[in-house]
């Protein structure tokens, strides 16, 4: 007898084929027949009228932290994610050491936007190796989950304090050593950054960005020894110069494996840049490595405050006040002289283009206000709020922030709503240079809702823009990654394969509207937003959602490289 029988839906089986009407039998965690199925079941779901797709692949999330209080991993699994990959950018939680541990929570704090104080009292930080972090989680979860192993993490570690120093010799040995032992005990691949953006609890630039090229490609060759791994990098902001494109190159060949960098951002503005970054992926595919941008699944929207500061940071003379602690901080926003430098900053020649939007004050919204002088404000743009004042628009930015006490949330003009950005963004996703989920999901909490990317691509890109085909939307977050990553029978629906499946009604699938949730520890909030139009999701055979509701079932693994993924060989080594 079948455990579960997905009767008369639409499928979707993720390999971009066309669509037809099927069933689905499910039966120990396996889909074990397709199409006109009549064996019994358990239970049998009526998929009229509604599509049946595989689980949705998630390849850059930041979930290092949260799985520990949140094993149902929202809101991911809501909007059909059933496998993630988190530990990206260098900043994975494991391996440790007792006493990088509040080092490493407060460069999460800062870099990706998680509340301290959710991370001091919703994480035991009592592992020490890669393998008895993941052992942990074991048997917890509800979606699959793998993580990379990180750069900064592995030279905090081995180097301790001296982690924003060029390595020894012998430092150097011992971060192979380390990373290699990782990889053996089930880490994904290796995790690095050099982005300017980058910048930890005290405002330094984070350990992995003190690397000199030779040692990320040291670092990056341990992977060719251990199965199912790969790399994620983040190389710059901006156009990549040829040293650049030549650094992910050989880290590519040294690992004989594939490389992923994030992140690409799509606009009409940023058309050119686009073209450039495209270049790198044809530098390596002609050298027999392979590099791919990952992108995102809709336009940028970045919201930012003075209390994190992340983004704000990256501009000259920024970091060193928002590193202040906060009673100094406050003060230096208020006084005109610290003002002025830091508006020059913003337009200092050095600041990549992409970037000077994000400091734009006359085209900023005040989102979210949270003082009783402020209310007045919210929902407003301050350029037209500075006219209406007869004050600077950069004034009145710091005047509000400041009454506040620095929580004020406002909302760049970053573009990219228009038709033309919208095009260019399809024709983006369709480049086999690329690929889709930039997601960055369980990071910048209260900065960005991109965590809801597969439902936002089936809704705007496939059903309201027509910019993908429902087949080659759900390519994109299916089987496509899953391929890329290396996952051993997943990403498509096909007997014998894990039964990680979501069933969804195409004319209404979407995200609900973005608003904050206090149910982080230490009652912090997080930006979220329901998913609509998922009726069930099933991982591992087991249904975990029905019509939005958890069912609390955890049948989600732990992911190991070698045992849930194997080797995707490079050309230059097929």
């Amino acid at each position: 007898m079948l455990d579960y029988l997905i009767k008369g839906g639409t499928l979707v089986d993720g390999t971009g084929a066309p669509r037809r009407t099927g069933d689905i039998g499910i039966k120990d965690g396996r889909i074990t027949a397709l199409g006109n199925v009549n064996e019994a079941a358990r239970e049998t779901i009526d998929a009229t009228g509604k599509i049946v797709a595989p689980g949705f692949v998630d390849i850059h999330t930041h979930y290092d932290a949260q799985v520990f209080w949140d094993p149902s991993v929202s809101p991911s699994s809501y909007h059909g994610v059933t496998s993630v990959f988190a530990g990206n950018c260098g900043f994975s939680v494991a391996p440790l050491v007792p006493e990088a541990g509040d080092y490493l929570m407060r460069l999460l704090a800062k870099v990706e936007g998680m509340p301290l104080a959710a991370l001091q009292q919703g994480v035991p930080w009592n592992w020490s190796s890669f393998a008895s972090y993941l052992a942990l989680l074991e048997n917890k979860m509800a979606i699959n989950i793998g993580f990379m192993v990180g750069h900064s993490a592995i030279r905090r570690v081995v180097m301790g304090e001296d982690s924003g120093k060029p390595a020894t010799p012998a430092q150097l040995e011992a971060m192979k050593d380390l990373l290699k032992t990782s990889l053996a005990e089930g880490g994904m691949g290796f995790s690095s950054s050099q982005s300017a953006t980058h910048n930890d609890g005290d405002g330094a630039p984070v350990p992995s960005r003190a690397a000199n090229n030779e040692e990320l490609i040291q670092l990056a060759g341990c992977l060719k020894d251990y199965p199912g791994t790969l790399l994620e990098f983040i190389p710059s902001v901006g156009v990549f110069s040829e040293e650049r494109m030549e650094l992910m190159t050989n880290m590519s060949l040294a690992a004989q494996r594939s490389l992923n960098w994030n992140v690409m951002i799509v606009t009409k503005g940023t058309k050119d840049i686009v073209a450039e970054q495209l270049k790198a992926s044809d530098y390596a595919a002609a050298r027999g490595a392979e590099v791919k941008a990952l992108t995102f699944a809709q336009p940028v929207a970045l919201r930012i405050n003075l209390w994190s500061g992340f983004g704000l940071d990256s501009f000259p003379g920024w970091a060193a006040v928002l590193a202040l602690p906060m009673d100094e901080r406050k003060k230096a926003f208020a006084d005109p002289a610290t003002r002025e430098k830091l508006v020059a900053g913003i337009s200092h020649p050095d600041v990549p283009v992409v970037l000077r939007a994000t400091g734009n004050f006359k085209r900023m919204l005040v989102e979210e206000t949270f003082s009783e002088k402020n209310a007045q404000y919210q929902g407003r743009v301050i350029g037209e709020l500075a006219q209406e004042l007869n004050k600077e628009p950069s004034d009145l930015f710091f005047d509000i922030a400041v009454a506040d006490d620095l929580r004020t949330t406002f909302l760049p003009d970053l573009g990219g709503r228009d038709e033309e950005s919208w095009a260019l963004r399809g024709d983006v996703w369709r480049d086999s240079r690329t690929l889709v989920g930039a997601s960055d999901a369980g990071a910048h909490v209260d900065m960005i809702d991109t965590f809801a990317f597969s439902t936002t691509l089936l809704s705007e890109g496939v059903r309201d823009r027509n910019l993908l085909t429902l087949e080659e939307g759900v390519h994109q977050i299916t089987d496509r990654p899953a391929r890329f990553m290396g996952l051993i029978e997943r990403g498509r629906l096909q007997e014998g394969w894990h039964a990680d499946v979501v069933v969804f009604d195409a004319d209404s699938v979407g995200k609900g509207p973005i608003h904050t949730r206090y149910d982080m520890p230490a009652k912090a909030g997080r930006l979220y937003c329901e998913a609509i139009g998922i009726q069930h999701v099933f991982v591992n055979g087991q249904e975990i959602v029905r019509n939005n509701e958890l069912t609390g079932a955890k049948p989600g693994i732990v992911m190991r490289s070698g045992r849930d993924t194997e080797t995707v060989p490079i050309p230059a080594f097929q």
